[in-house]
């Protein structure tokens, strides 16, 4: 029945003159409906949100009662629930988009639009930081010694630990670009090199950052200054792991052979992320370490 239905399903087309390619047939007897193909990826009933919910929910409780000196052991499961739904949802994610093609131009279209959105509120946050720190050191208040930075913080030096944190983030901008110039051309051996040399840098980052909350003379409890300074950094170094981890999963996968020349979305938007990124700490750069001290 199957063969018979796709033999009728190509004499039809070809004596259409193959007009028929976003359509297909409802294979009903005796019926000649044609059932239009969608763009849209419509998708099947999945338990991850709720189970993402109850995961996230679990984390958030845990860190309350963490912060109040409350045993929570139970609560912990929402750390497991959590990691078990994102391995989930992003093997649903990938066998969606790889292997059954259901990520169309409209589907990566909208999935650009909805990143690009995300981008967008990230640099509001930011943006909500950076107004809090401009309007403290703009008009310093009596509390601080109508001065800025206030009297008693020894700000650190930005020729030394900023400035080389500074190099790191530029040469990786340009190693992961460079990363996907080579995917892009087909030298998949040269693009993971790249790839895995970005990594290396950022966890560089990350390590010397780690060093400079150490060696610093002041803490985020020191007044306005501690809380904006430690804030906007600590933030910028959430979002340099986070990136981290999206270059880790994109590298993963391009082993796997699971990205192509022209179909690798989700390693766009790592790269677009991390560009991101390093845009931020440029202004953390300039605005917080030069300007600010």
């Amino acid at each position: 029945m199957l063969k018979l239905f796709s033999l009728t399903h190509k004499g039809l087309s070809s004596s259409l003159g193959g007009s028929l390619p976003n359509a297909v047939f409802t294979g009903r007897r005796g019926s000649h409906d044609v059932v239009p193909r969608s763009p849209y990826h419509v998708l099947d009933p999945s338990p991850w949100p709720i189970l993402m919910a109850v995961g996230l929910w679990g984390l958030a409780m845990t860190f309350i009662c963490w912060a109040n000196g409350v045993s929570c052991n139970m609560l912990l499961l929402g750390a497991v629930i959590a990691a078990m739904v994102v391995y989930g949802w992003t093997r649903d994610l990938v066998n969606e988009g790889t292997f059954q093609g259901f990520h169309t131009k409209k589907v990566q279209s909208g999935l650009t639009l909805g990143f690009i959105l995300f981008l967008v509120s990230e640099l509001m946050l930011f943006f909500s930081f950076f107004w809090g720190f401009f309007h403290s050191a703009l008009s310093p208040s009596l509390e601080i010694g109508c001065c800025w930075p206030p009297v008693g913080v020894e700000c650190l030096d930005w020729s030394k630990a900023p400035l080389h944190n500074t190099a790191l983030l530029v040469a990786s901008s340009c190693t992961v670009t460079s990363s996907h110039k080579y995917l892009k051309a087909g030298n998949f051996t040269s693009a993971v090199g790249m790839l895995l040399l970005t990594v290396f840098l950022s966890a560089l980052f990350v390590k010397n950052q780690y060093g400079e909350y150490a060696w610093s003379s002041f803490t985020i409890a020191d007044g306005v200054y501690g809380s904006c300074f430690f804030m906007l950094t600590g933030l910028h170094g959430m979002h340099v792991m986070g990136g981290t981890s999206g270059l880790l999963y994109c590298l993963v996968r391009m082993l796997a052979r699971q990205f192509s020349t022209m179909h690798h979305l989700a390693y766009t938007f790592a790269i677009w992320y991390w560009h991101f990124v390093d845009v931020v700490w440029l202004a953390l750069f300039f605005i917080i370490y030069i300007w600010g001290s």
